[in-house]
């Protein structure tokens, strides 16, 4: 792509503007995941088609090739947004996801014990994955007019939006979501000022929340107990993840080769590091965490010159969100922590998933365009 720099066009100011080396990170991730993709869906497609369910063994590969050019162009369009049509776009978003979410508990599919989707033709949304960019940005704004103008509730508004929030996500349940959106949405406010009292009433909550979730919700307690000891339950998809990156070694055994993905349930979605690890081995893997640290710690950099606190702000939680998405799976791939049905951003299978982190890194990528002149947030 080559564009003069006297060019006045929507498309070439966005092409002088971007941060193009976190566009080719991302390009870059993006080929992992359609490799991994590749490799490792069509052995859980045939084992689902064995009993009915699916027509081909290439099922979710053609899903997944789909959803993925929808996703880059909702990327690329939000990403040629001004700072104040991002943050529309999120308004938008928020509350038609925020009302879908409610709806999940009264009109959702209920899959292993969780109401987190909602069936539609040919697809199935789940609007947890919509509400946390756009949160994100909500968050950002109102925390950002609460500095600026002392006279308006913002923090107060976003806490009752958090809470709210919060409390659907519990009753789906969806621990891990709530811990995702919880983690940003602290870090937006300790970045906005938060005083130190309520950062240690926060962690208090956090903490509270976290034993009374052990107490009170069964498959919590069993992922904690069967991570604490193995021996406590079955821990049948972190063993053969572990497996996996034992039978890899340095460089793998090649892509297609590996012979976990035959026997792991969740090898196109949540383990699809594992399949990573044993078919492209350890440097490929290491290049993989390599990809999101550069992502994540380019986007930070980006931002150190920045004087618009909404801005940082937003910028800042889509990009510890995008981050902290990714250590959460690897980690729980490599039995780090306890089991967590998170996706891998941009390599694991998930529709809703794909589309949500298009919108995410799109507004991030808007929000961290160079810009001369002053604009306005």
């Amino acid at each position: 792509m080559s564009f003069a720099r006297t060019d006045r066009s929507l498309v070439a100011q966005w092409w002088w503007t971007v941060d193009r080396w976190s566009l080719a990170a991302l390009g870059v991730l993006i080929g992992f995941g359609s490799l991994l993709i590749m490799a490792s869906s069509p052995a859980v497609a045939d084992r689902i088609h064995a009993g009915g369910i699916h027509p081909d063994g290439l099922f979710f590969v053609k899903r997944y090739f789909a959803v993925l050019p929808a996703a880059l162009a909702v990327m690329f369009v939000v990403s040629l947004q001004s700072p104040r049509m991002v943050r529309r776009i999120a308004l938008v978003g928020f509350v038609i996801s925020l009302i879908l979410l409610a709806y999940t508990l009264v009109g959702g599919v209920e899959i292993k014990g969780a109401r987190r989707w909602i069936s539609l033709p040919g697809l199935s949304l789940q609007p947890s994955e919509f509400v946390k960019p756009c949160f994100a940005v909500i968050s950002a704004w109102l925390f950002s007019q609460y500095r600026l103008r002392e006279d308006f509730p913002g923090h107060w508004i976003a806490i009752g939006l958090y809470l709210m929030i919060v409390v659907l996500l519990i009753k789906q349940p969806d621990l891990g979501q709530t811990a995702l959106v919880s983690a940003v949405w602290f870090t937006q406010f300790f970045l906005a000022g938060l005083r130190l009292y309520w950062v240690a009433a926060g962690m208090a909550s956090g903490a509270a929340g976290l034993i009374g979730a052990y107490i009170t919700l069964p498959h919590v307690t069993s992922r904690v107990d069967r991570f604490l000891d193995p021996a406590a339950g079955d821990s049948y998809q972190v063993d053969r993840s572990m497996d996996a990156f034992m039978n890899g070694g340095l460089w793998g055994r090649g892509p297609g080769e590996g012979t976990v993905k035959e026997s792991l349930p969740d090898a196109h979605a949540d383990f699809v590091f594992a399949v990573a690890g044993e078919e492209l081995g350890l440097i490929a893997c290491l290049v993989i965490v390599a990809l999101f640290a550069f992502i994540v710690l380019r986007g930070f950099s980006r931002l150190m010159q920045e004087g618009n606190l909404f801005i940082v702000l937003a910028a800042t939680g889509l990009f510890v969100q995008f981050g902290l998405q990714a250590i959460i799976n690897m980690s729980s791939t490599l039995h780090l922590m306890p089991a967590k049905g998170m996706t891998l951003p941009f390599i694991s299978y998930g529709g809703s998933s794909m589309l949500s982190l298009g919108l995410a890194m799109g507004m991030a990528l808007a929000l961290t365009r160079r810009r001369f002149g002053g604009v306005e947030a």
